[in-house]
């Protein structure tokens, strides 16, 4: 498919679906809260688009109830909505199969937007949960979600830093140095570490995930998700689900200047000369705007922030 032929789907196909799993401590709201930009609760809806009261919900959750159903959508950003597993953590049968068949009816759904289009996995780094749970090893070797992408986020992955910091303190580092080389040191451990060989191992792992982000210091203001939105981006191997997630993320414009470029000019073959002598001559052919657009959010006007004032008249 040609990137502009994807322009008028995005007027039926507009909202990206993620599923959220994890346990209830690993960060999942906060998560979902950098990447809407927002300190924010989000606003639940069921699938018939009726807001639900958060009292209710509230009430329902003590009695243990949850509805996998129910629509998370941020006012910031509602072209993301959010599915919440909760209760899956705590690794019995029923919870499992809720989530085994809430992931194979919407990937049966004939209509896309109905469909979970991407699988946020959440696992804390935190002192309590480095260790896979029943949960984690049940959903890795027993649910297959199809070609619905699965990314492991490896959260309050800041949590390896003191660890870290204690062994270089102890080998005679300084402390400053200490500090500057624990999160490198940390990430270097990690990608050697036990929970990736058996993450990604196959001997009774059936279905490991398309890959896995670890993200720390997501409870500081200045948290960067770009990791995050990059990762799950590279897993989407369908052109219109991922100019969609990428038009629809707001946290990093980069982001969507290098799709915009990589994934437009490099396949339309037009050399930089060319776009050149486009940019700074008179634009009469649309055709290069038009498919670098569908990279972009909605409320940008990709012809303005690339073609200098003038050009276009």
């Amino acid at each position: 498919m040609h990137p502009s032929e994807s322009q008028p789907l995005k007027r039926y196909f507009q909202r990206f679906r993620i599923l959220i799993i994890g346990r209830a401590n690993a960060g999942k709201t906060t998560i979902l809260q950098r990447v809407c930009q927002t300190r924010d609760n989000p606003e639940i809806y069921n699938r018939a688009g009726k807001k639900i009261d958060v009292s209710v919900l509230a009430a329902s959750r003590e009695r243990g109830l949850h509805d996998i159903e129910n629509e998370m959508v941020f006012r910031t950003n509602p072209g993301f909505v959010f599915h919440d597993s909760r209760g899956f953590e705590a690794g019995g049968q029923s919870e499992f199969d809720k989530v085994k068949a809430f992931i194979a009816s919407r990937f049966k759904e004939r209509a896309v937007k109905h469909r979970i289009h991407a699988i946020w996995y959440c696992i804390p780094m935190d002192e309590d949960g480095r260790s896979f749970m029943e949960a984690e090893v049940k959903f890795f070797s027993q649910c297959d979600t199809g070609s619905i992408p699965v990314i492991v986020l490896f959260t309050k992955f800041d949590a390896l830093y003191d660890d870290i910091y204690a062994e270089l303190i102890s080998k005679g580092i300084s402390r400053s140095d200490a500090q500057a080389l624990a999160p490198q040191h940390a990430r270097e451990a990690f990608a050697n570490g036990p929970q990736l060989t058996l993450l990604y191992s196959r001997n009774g792992n059936q279905h490991p995930p398309k890959c896995h982000i670890c993200l720390p210091d997501m409870d500081k203001d200045d948290a960067d998700c770009t990791p995050l939105i990059e990762c799950t981006a590279e897993t989407l191997d369908n052109e219109m689900l991922k100019q969609l997630f990428v038009s629809t993320q707001r946290t990093n414009l980069d982001v969507c200047i290098r799709h915009a470029v990589e994934r437009t000019l490099v396949q339309e073959a037009v050399s930089a000369q060319t776009v050149l002598s486009r940019i700074f001559g008179k634009f009469e052919d649309s055709k290069i705007l038009d498919a670098l657009d569908v990279w972009f959010p909605r409320y940008l006007e990709v012809r303005l922030s690339i073609i200098p004032a003038g050009v276009l008249t």
